[in-house]
């Protein structure tokens, strides 16, 4: 009985270290209505950031392929932060897009305080403007995209607001 609870126990540990080693920190992830696990994840001591995507026992798309430092460069992040609640239409937007194999990602987290709405999902754009969106259970949400602003390591793009 007792190596039956061990096993049980490890089950989750065994399926998330796929999606993270021992060098990394989730700096945002979720799971999908679809039943999918987004990560995004960086090395601790900042070498590299890197988007996995998949089933909850296997990763379908990591980018980029490659772990270096140049992986910093290939992400934009854009944020929008409106305080004063309900009565200003108060909202917080975040976004983080990279490009692949001709395919547009983006990651995002949205609160509107009129109505209390939330969101988050992945985005993807094909090169003839078609796009489909991932929607993400905003509960299982872990991190936050915006830790990424004070590492400054990532373009920030002005959103123009």
């Amino acid at each position: 009985m007792k190596y039956l609870f061990l096993f049980l126990f490890s089950i989750p540990t065994v399926l998330w270290s796929q999606y993270l080693r021992s060098n990394e920190e989730v700096v945002y992830s979720f799971d999908t209505k679809a039943g999918k696990k987004m990560v995004l994840v960086k090395d601790k001591g900042n070498e590299y950031i890197q988007y996995r995507f998949g089933s909850k026992d296997r990763i379908e798309m990591e980018f980029p392929s490659e772990r270096t430092k140049d992986s910093w460069k290939q992400f934009r992040y854009k944020s929008y932060h409106r305080g004063g609640g309900k009565q200003n239409a108060g909202m917080d937007l975040e976004y983080l897009t990279f490009l692949n194999k001709g395919y547009t990602y983006t990651l995002f987290k949205s609160y509107y305080a009129e109505d209390g709405s939330h969101s988050t999902g992945v985005t993807v754009i094909d090169n003839k403007g078609k796009s489909t969106d991932i929607n993400g259970i905003y509960k299982s949400i872990k991190g936050c995209i915006c830790n990424l602003e004070d590492l400054g390591l990532i373009e920030k793009e002005d959103t123009g607001l």
